[in-house]
């Protein structure tokens, strides 16, 4: 059975101080966090602290993303043996980064290498723009993400990652009025990348494999895409800065193990 699957992706908000308050609240609000999987991804300077907030529960510490490097003379980056005492999973190939720091199918490759060579689990992120998706080139895409970002990754290693599908056409960026794609648009994907995944590996691997959604996951429409039969879970952005708004998507993730 896959387990429910939910992602806090804090991106740049959140101080130390607010991380391990966060923390603090969605613990008195959730109690018993069993049921479904989630993790919390903060910004680098409040890993240890979330993960010090943590050690009581079974949430778990994930990075927003990991260096292309092991180590050496890279000021400013932070790799996955510096984060492999602290993190079960790290965000990898988020658009963001591919959008803001060019980061090509083959530099998220090689993080996803350098991550499970130190036990970090990927959270790998494809996902088509809306001009792509205007001229019909989603499966193309995603077909081509997935080949490039897995490539020298075994079976035995595709089972450990998290596959999120995230449409950056349907990504809020903080607009309220904003609309995530339709549960059946998620489907349609959730469902190529599976098969997708059991062409390039074989059909047990696939259906072992999470694949979860991206784009504008809130607590009002989590439950009409947890229904699908391929969407195991979200990655949260703007909703999950709200504990209370994040502890009803955990709450309803509940009702779907896999």
């Amino acid at each position: 059975m896959r387990t429910s699957f939910i992602v806090a992706n804090w991106k740049e908000n959140k101080s130390n101080h607010e991380a391990a308050e966060f923390i603090r609240r969605l613990k008195q609000i959730m109690g018993d966090l069993k049921g479904a999987e989630v993790v919390i991804c903060p910004a680098y300077v409040s890993i240890i602290t979330a993960f010090d907030c943590t050690r009581d529960c079974n949430l778990k510490i994930g990075s927003q993303d990991v260096s292309v490097h092991e180590q050496g003379a890279y000021t400013g980056e932070v790799s996955a043996l510096m984060l492999r005492d602290f993190c079960q999973y790290s965000i990898i190939g988020h658009s963001e980064r591919r959008k803001h720091f060019q980061e090509r199918n083959e530099i998220v490759n090689k993080k996803v290498q350098l991550a499970i060579k130190y036990g970090i689990r990927p959270i790998l992120c494809i996902g088509e723009d809306a001009e792509q998706r205007k001229n019909g080139l989603t499966n193309e895409l995603l077909f081509e993400q997935l080949q490039s970002c897995l490539e020298n990754v075994g079976a035995d290693m595709v089972r450990e990652i998290v596959i999120a599908y995230e449409p950056v056409w349907a990504i809020s960026h903080g607009d309220p009025n904003h609309r995530a794609a339709t549960p059946d648009d998620a489907e349609k994907a959730h469902e190529f990348i599976r098969k997708t995944l059991a062409r390039m590996y074989d059909s047990q691997t696939a259906s072992m494999t999470r694949i979860i959604y991206g784009g504008s996951a809130k607590p009002e429409n989590i439950s009409s895409l947890l229904e699908k039969e391929n969407i195991d879970g979200a990655l949260v952005g703007t909703a999950s800065l709200d504990p209370e708004s994040f502890a009803e998507i955990i709450k309803a993730s509940r009702q779907y193990p896999y």
